[in-house]
């Protein structure tokens, strides 16, 4: 992705259209895992993914390599827009027009509240990992993204994520099981 984002700054209007694509591909698995949670997320994914393409654009005639992956500078940009996203999510309020005329077929509130209750206790257990691993994994296993790609975004060897990874989720299924009250063998 550096030599096509090097191509798109020198004034390359095909390498720009294709950079474009691989950031929005990349950015909106990105936003989807990071804005999950939220209201409407699939819709705030999208928005937030385009917003992320439009700073991008604009500042791809300012961008200069200094050394760091070109899906670096992205990610600094997306993570930037999530957080704006989320902070706008928490203030907004959601109206209802009517009242439904049916009962509500989704599931019950026991079930909600231990799906909550799970996704609770992964937030929590994330939340004490280091910030490059929880990125790291989110970048793998929420976004889907490959040891190399993962590596470009975060400036390290492939076999260096694969590592870490191995080490992040060794860390978060020992503190799941310390969290739980378990006994580690």
């Amino acid at each position: 992705m550096g030599s096509l984002a090097a191509r798109a700054v020198a004034g390359d209007v095909g390498a720009r259209d294709a950079l474009l694509g691989l950031v929005r591909e990349m950015v909106h698995r990105y936003c989807r895992a990071r804005l999950g949670r939220l209201p409407g997320s699939e819709h705030t994914a999208d928005d937030v993914a385009q917003e992320v393409c439009i700073a991008v654009l604009s500042a791809l005639p300012r961008y200069r390599d200094e050394g760091r992956p070109f899906e670096a500078f992205v990610f600094g940009i997306a993570g930037h827009k999530v957080a704006d996203a989320q902070r706008a999510a928490i203030r907004a309020a959601v109206p209802t027009d009517e009242l439904p005329d049916e009962a509500d077929s989704g599931i019950g509130p026991e079930e909600a509240a231990l799906r909550s209750s799970d996704a609770s206790m992964v937030r929590g257990l994330l939340d004490r990992l280091p910030l490059q691993l929880r990125e790291l994994l989110l970048l793998r296993v929420a976004v889907g993204l490959s040891a190399e790609e993962t590596g470009r975004a975060l400036g390290m060897s492939a076999g260096a994520v694969r590592v870490a990874q191995h080490r992040a989720l060794a860390r978060l299924r020992a503190l799941a099981l310390t969290t739980s009250g378990e006994v580690r063998t």
